[in-house]
Protein backbone atom coordinates (compact mmCIF):
# COMPACT_ATOMS: atom_id res chain seq x y z
CA UNK A 1 0.00 0.00 0.00
CA UNK A 2 2.84 2.14 0.75
CA UNK A 3 4.84 1.43 -2.07
CA UNK A 4 1.40 2.43 -4.11
CA UNK A 5 1.32 5.42 -2.64
CA UNK A 6 4.83 6.46 -3.19
CA UNK A 7 4.01 5.78 -7.07
CA UNK A 8 0.85 8.14 -7.11
CA UNK A 9 2.34 10.77 -5.66
CA UNK A 10 5.31 10.56 -8.32
CA UNK A 11 3.15 10.13 -11.33
CA UNK A 12 0.89 13.10 -10.15
CA UNK A 13 3.61 15.48 -9.95
CA UNK A 14 5.43 14.03 -13.19
CA UNK A 15 1.86 14.97 -14.86
CA UNK A 16 1.71 18.50 -13.34
CA UNK A 17 5.32 19.20 -14.29
CA UNK A 18 4.58 18.36 -17.86
CA UNK A 19 2.07 21.04 -17.41
CA UNK A 20 3.39 24.30 -19.74
CA UNK A 21 5.17 27.45 -17.39
CA UNK A 22 2.43 29.98 -19.34
CA UNK A 23 2.78 34.01 -18.65
CA UNK A 24 0.18 36.45 -19.38
CA UNK A 25 0.63 40.38 -19.71
CA UNK A 26 -2.27 41.49 -17.94
CA UNK A 27 -4.82 40.86 -15.39
CA UNK A 28 -8.06 40.25 -17.89
CA UNK A 29 -5.68 38.13 -19.56
CA UNK A 30 -4.19 36.32 -17.39
CA UNK A 31 -7.75 35.29 -15.85
CA UNK A 32 -8.85 33.73 -19.25
CA UNK A 33 -5.55 31.57 -18.91
CA UNK A 34 -6.36 30.70 -15.67
CA UNK A 35 -9.82 29.64 -16.81
CA UNK A 36 -8.47 27.25 -19.24
CA UNK A 37 -5.58 25.95 -17.52
CA UNK A 38 -8.38 25.20 -14.13
CA UNK A 39 -6.60 22.82 -11.82
CA UNK A 40 -3.79 21.92 -14.16
CA UNK A 41 -1.77 25.19 -13.71
CA UNK A 42 -1.69 28.74 -12.56
CA UNK A 43 0.05 31.38 -15.24
CA UNK A 44 2.38 34.10 -13.77
CA UNK A 45 1.43 37.57 -14.48
CA UNK A 46 3.66 40.35 -15.82
CA UNK A 47 1.92 43.51 -15.23
CA UNK A 48 0.47 43.90 -11.95
CA UNK A 49 -2.63 44.65 -10.57
CA UNK A 50 -3.08 48.60 -10.26
CA UNK A 51 -0.18 49.37 -12.81
CA UNK A 52 -0.28 50.40 -16.59
CA UNK A 53 0.61 47.90 -19.30
CA UNK A 54 1.82 50.96 -21.69
CA UNK A 55 5.04 51.18 -19.56
CA UNK A 56 5.38 48.92 -17.28
CA UNK A 57 9.12 48.26 -15.57
CA UNK A 58 10.00 44.70 -15.54
CA UNK A 59 10.70 43.05 -11.85
CA UNK A 60 13.35 40.84 -12.37
CA UNK A 61 11.27 38.37 -10.83
CA UNK A 62 8.90 39.09 -13.83
CA UNK A 63 11.84 38.68 -16.16
CA UNK A 64 12.77 35.72 -14.79
CA UNK A 65 9.45 33.96 -15.23
CA UNK A 66 9.38 35.20 -18.60
CA UNK A 67 12.32 33.55 -19.87
CA UNK A 68 11.58 30.42 -18.22
CA UNK A 69 8.33 30.21 -19.96
CA UNK A 70 6.40 27.89 -22.28
CA UNK A 71 4.11 29.97 -23.68
CA UNK A 72 3.66 33.75 -24.12
CA UNK A 73 0.29 34.93 -23.87
CA UNK A 74 -0.51 38.71 -24.23
CA UNK A 75 -2.21 41.28 -26.10
CA UNK A 76 -0.11 42.51 -28.32
CA UNK A 77 2.50 45.19 -29.51
CA UNK A 78 -0.09 47.84 -29.18
CA UNK A 79 -0.59 47.50 -25.50
CA UNK A 80 2.61 46.00 -24.37
CA UNK A 81 5.07 47.38 -26.88
CA UNK A 82 7.94 47.45 -24.34
CA UNK A 83 6.53 43.26 -23.96
CA UNK A 84 7.69 42.35 -27.55
CA UNK A 85 11.51 43.18 -27.16
CA UNK A 86 11.68 41.47 -24.14
CA UNK A 87 9.81 38.36 -25.38
CA UNK A 88 12.93 38.36 -28.10
CA UNK A 89 15.34 38.53 -25.35
CA UNK A 90 14.36 36.18 -23.10
CA UNK A 91 11.77 33.89 -24.33
CA UNK A 92 12.46 33.74 -28.00
CA UNK A 93 11.87 29.94 -27.90
CA UNK A 94 8.81 30.45 -26.14
CA UNK A 95 5.15 30.01 -27.78
CA UNK A 96 3.85 33.06 -27.97
CA UNK A 97 0.01 34.01 -28.69
CA UNK A 98 -0.85 37.78 -29.64
CA UNK A 99 -4.64 38.24 -28.55
CA UNK A 100 -5.39 41.48 -30.29
CA UNK A 101 -3.95 40.09 -33.51
CA UNK A 102 -5.90 36.99 -33.89
CA UNK A 103 -8.23 37.62 -37.48
CA UNK A 104 -11.54 36.82 -35.47
CA UNK A 105 -10.57 39.84 -32.49
CA UNK A 106 -12.52 42.79 -32.76
CA UNK A 107 -11.13 45.71 -33.88
CA UNK A 108 -11.74 49.29 -33.86
CA UNK A 109 -9.89 52.42 -34.84
CA UNK A 110 -8.24 54.45 -31.73
CA UNK A 111 -10.08 57.69 -30.87
CA UNK A 112 -8.44 61.16 -30.19
CA UNK A 113 -11.62 62.86 -29.74
CA UNK A 114 -14.09 61.17 -27.74
CA UNK A 115 -15.90 60.03 -30.96
CA UNK A 116 -16.80 57.52 -32.34
CA UNK A 117 -14.55 56.71 -36.20
CA UNK A 118 -16.15 53.12 -36.56
CA UNK A 119 -14.59 49.10 -36.77
CA UNK A 120 -11.45 49.30 -39.04
CA UNK A 121 -11.05 45.56 -38.57
CA UNK A 122 -8.31 45.29 -41.39
CA UNK A 123 -6.34 48.43 -41.06
CA UNK A 124 -2.50 48.79 -40.79
CA UNK A 125 -3.84 52.46 -38.93
CA UNK A 126 -3.65 52.71 -34.97
CA UNK A 127 -6.27 50.78 -33.61
CA UNK A 128 -7.45 50.86 -29.54
CA UNK A 129 -6.14 47.76 -28.07
CA UNK A 130 -8.23 47.89 -24.95
CA UNK A 131 -10.14 45.18 -26.95
CA UNK A 132 -11.05 43.05 -23.60
CA UNK A 133 -12.93 45.16 -22.76
CA UNK A 134 -15.62 43.61 -25.50
CA UNK A 135 -16.94 40.52 -23.96
CA UNK A 136 -17.42 39.02 -27.17
CA UNK A 137 -13.81 38.87 -27.62
CA UNK A 138 -13.09 37.14 -24.41
CA UNK A 139 -15.19 34.45 -25.44
CA UNK A 140 -13.42 33.82 -28.84
CA UNK A 141 -9.97 34.03 -27.05
CA UNK A 142 -10.82 31.47 -24.52
CA UNK A 143 -11.17 28.44 -27.65
CA UNK A 144 -7.55 30.40 -29.23
CA UNK A 145 -5.73 29.91 -25.64
CA UNK A 146 -7.02 26.25 -25.46
CA UNK A 147 -5.51 25.49 -28.62
CA UNK A 148 -2.13 26.93 -28.04
CA UNK A 149 -1.98 25.10 -24.53
CA UNK A 150 -2.67 21.78 -26.74
CA UNK A 151 -0.13 22.12 -29.07
CA UNK A 152 2.38 22.33 -25.78
CA UNK A 153 0.81 20.12 -24.15
CA UNK A 154 -2.02 17.39 -26.30
CA UNK A 155 -2.02 14.73 -23.49
CA UNK A 156 -4.57 18.06 -21.87
CA UNK A 157 -6.10 18.71 -24.38
CA UNK A 158 -9.68 17.83 -23.61
CA UNK A 159 -9.15 19.60 -20.28
CA UNK A 160 -8.07 22.72 -21.51
CA UNK A 161 -10.85 22.61 -23.90
CA UNK A 162 -13.50 21.87 -21.68
CA UNK A 163 -12.68 24.23 -19.46
CA UNK A 164 -12.75 26.86 -22.59
CA UNK A 165 -16.45 26.14 -22.90
CA UNK A 166 -17.13 26.42 -18.84
CA UNK A 167 -15.72 30.11 -19.61
CA UNK A 168 -17.71 30.90 -22.35
CA UNK A 169 -20.94 29.80 -20.58
CA UNK A 170 -19.96 32.26 -17.56
CA UNK A 171 -18.86 34.99 -20.15
CA UNK A 172 -22.34 34.37 -22.29
CA UNK A 173 -24.13 35.12 -18.26
CA UNK A 174 -22.70 38.17 -17.75
CA UNK A 175 -23.10 39.67 -21.51
CA UNK A 176 -26.90 38.75 -20.93
CA UNK A 177 -27.22 40.38 -17.33
CA UNK A 178 -24.96 43.72 -18.78
CA UNK A 179 -27.61 43.81 -22.20
CA UNK A 180 -30.43 43.79 -19.56
CA UNK A 181 -29.41 46.31 -17.08
CA UNK A 182 -27.80 48.82 -19.43
CA UNK A 183 -30.76 48.84 -22.13
CA UNK A 184 -32.51 51.67 -20.78
CA UNK A 185 -29.00 53.53 -20.39
CA UNK A 186 -28.07 53.91 -23.82
CA UNK A 187 -29.02 57.26 -24.69
CA UNK A 188 -27.49 58.65 -21.60
CA UNK A 189 -24.44 60.51 -22.38
CA UNK A 190 -21.08 60.75 -19.78
CA UNK A 191 -17.59 61.43 -19.73
CA UNK A 192 -14.85 59.06 -18.49
CA UNK A 193 -11.12 59.65 -17.30
CA UNK A 194 -9.47 58.05 -20.37
CA UNK A 195 -11.01 56.46 -23.84
CA UNK A 196 -10.05 53.40 -23.32
CA UNK A 197 -13.98 51.82 -23.31
CA UNK A 198 -14.88 52.06 -26.89
CA UNK A 199 -15.03 48.35 -27.02
CA UNK A 200 -17.33 47.95 -23.97
CA UNK A 201 -19.52 51.05 -25.38
CA UNK A 202 -20.01 49.46 -29.07
CA UNK A 203 -20.64 46.18 -27.64
CA UNK A 204 -24.07 47.51 -25.45
CA UNK A 205 -24.85 50.26 -27.13
CA UNK A 206 -23.58 52.96 -24.52
CA UNK A 207 -23.01 57.17 -25.36
CA UNK A 208 -19.89 58.12 -24.45
CA UNK A 209 -19.61 62.25 -24.61
CA UNK A 210 -15.48 62.23 -24.65
CA UNK A 211 -12.48 62.01 -22.34
CA UNK A 212 -10.41 63.76 -19.85
CA UNK A 213 -7.35 62.71 -21.21
CA UNK A 214 -6.28 61.12 -24.31
CA UNK A 215 -4.17 58.79 -22.78
CA UNK A 216 -3.82 57.13 -19.58
CA UNK A 217 0.05 57.97 -19.61
CA UNK A 218 -0.90 62.01 -19.82
CA UNK A 219 -2.69 63.84 -17.42
CA UNK A 220 -5.64 66.47 -19.08
CA UNK A 221 -4.81 70.24 -19.60
CA UNK A 222 -5.96 72.87 -18.76
CA UNK A 223 -7.69 73.46 -22.23
CA UNK A 224 -9.00 69.30 -21.94
CA UNK A 225 -10.42 70.32 -18.88
CA UNK A 226 -11.89 73.42 -20.11
CA UNK A 227 -13.07 71.28 -23.42
CA UNK A 228 -14.98 68.65 -20.91
CA UNK A 229 -16.84 71.41 -18.96
CA UNK A 230 -18.32 72.70 -22.18
CA UNK A 231 -19.53 68.91 -23.19
CA UNK A 232 -21.43 68.90 -19.68
CA UNK A 233 -23.18 72.02 -20.27
CA UNK A 234 -24.35 71.35 -23.64
CA UNK A 235 -24.92 68.02 -23.52
CA UNK A 236 -26.54 67.93 -19.52
CA UNK A 237 -24.14 65.44 -18.72
CA UNK A 238 -24.67 64.32 -15.10
CA UNK A 239 -22.38 61.42 -14.59
CA UNK A 240 -18.41 61.18 -14.81
CA UNK A 241 -16.00 58.14 -14.60
CA UNK A 242 -13.03 58.76 -12.40
CA UNK A 243 -10.58 55.45 -12.67
CA UNK A 244 -8.50 54.11 -9.39
CA UNK A 245 -5.13 55.28 -10.38
CA UNK A 246 -5.48 59.06 -11.16
CA UNK A 247 -6.60 61.67 -8.56
CA UNK A 248 -10.24 61.94 -8.06
CA UNK A 249 -10.30 65.66 -7.11
CA UNK A 250 -9.23 66.23 -10.85
CA UNK A 251 -12.35 64.17 -12.25
CA UNK A 252 -14.46 66.25 -9.47
CA UNK A 253 -13.06 69.55 -10.58
CA UNK A 254 -15.10 69.78 -13.90
CA UNK A 255 -18.31 70.05 -12.37
CA UNK A 256 -19.45 73.12 -11.12
CA UNK A 257 -20.81 72.92 -8.19
CA UNK A 258 -23.04 69.88 -6.90
CA UNK A 259 -24.28 69.14 -10.40
CA UNK A 260 -23.40 65.57 -11.33
CA UNK A 261 -22.31 61.94 -9.87
CA UNK A 262 -18.61 60.42 -9.90
CA UNK A 263 -18.78 56.57 -10.99
CA UNK A 264 -15.59 54.75 -10.90
CA UNK A 265 -14.50 52.15 -13.81
CA UNK A 266 -11.26 49.82 -13.21
CA UNK A 267 -10.70 48.59 -16.93
CA UNK A 268 -8.28 46.12 -15.56
CA UNK A 269 -10.44 44.88 -12.55
CA UNK A 270 -7.02 45.86 -10.74
CA UNK A 271 -9.08 45.53 -7.02
CA UNK A 272 -10.15 41.82 -7.84
CA UNK A 273 -7.94 38.85 -6.52
CA UNK A 274 -5.88 37.26 -9.77
CA UNK A 275 -7.82 33.88 -11.10
CA UNK A 276 -10.25 32.75 -13.22
CA UNK A 277 -12.94 34.97 -11.38
CA UNK A 278 -11.30 38.08 -12.65
CA UNK A 279 -12.66 38.58 -16.20
CA UNK A 280 -16.09 37.83 -15.54
CA UNK A 281 -16.50 40.11 -12.38
CA UNK A 282 -14.47 43.04 -14.48
CA UNK A 283 -17.55 43.16 -16.88
CA UNK A 284 -19.98 42.44 -13.73
CA UNK A 285 -18.22 45.67 -12.40
CA UNK A 286 -18.10 47.64 -15.42
CA UNK A 287 -21.75 47.30 -15.46
CA UNK A 288 -22.76 47.86 -12.10
CA UNK A 289 -20.58 50.92 -12.12
CA UNK A 290 -22.46 52.59 -15.58
CA UNK A 291 -25.77 51.31 -14.09
CA UNK A 292 -24.96 52.99 -10.84
CA UNK A 293 -24.12 56.61 -12.26
CA UNK A 294 -26.55 56.51 -15.34
CA UNK A 295 -29.26 55.24 -13.73
CA UNK A 296 -30.77 58.22 -11.86
CA UNK A 297 -29.82 60.49 -14.75
CA UNK A 298 -32.39 62.27 -16.85
CA UNK A 299 -33.81 61.16 -20.16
Amino acid sequence: MKHFLVSTLLMTSAAQADVPQIVADIPPVHSLVAQVMGDLGTPTLVVQPGASPHDYALRPSEASAIAKADGVIWMGNALTPWLSETITNLANDAATLELGDLPQTSRLEARDDGHDHGHDDHSDHAFDPHQWLDPDNAVKWLDAIAAQLSQLDPENAGTYFTNAAEGKARIAVEISATEMRLSDLNSRPYIVYHDAYQYFEKRFGLASSGALATSDATPPSAADLAHIRDEIQSNNITCIFAEPQYNPRLVASVFEGDTGKIGLLDPLASTRPLGADLYPLLIQDLTTAVASCLGDAPN
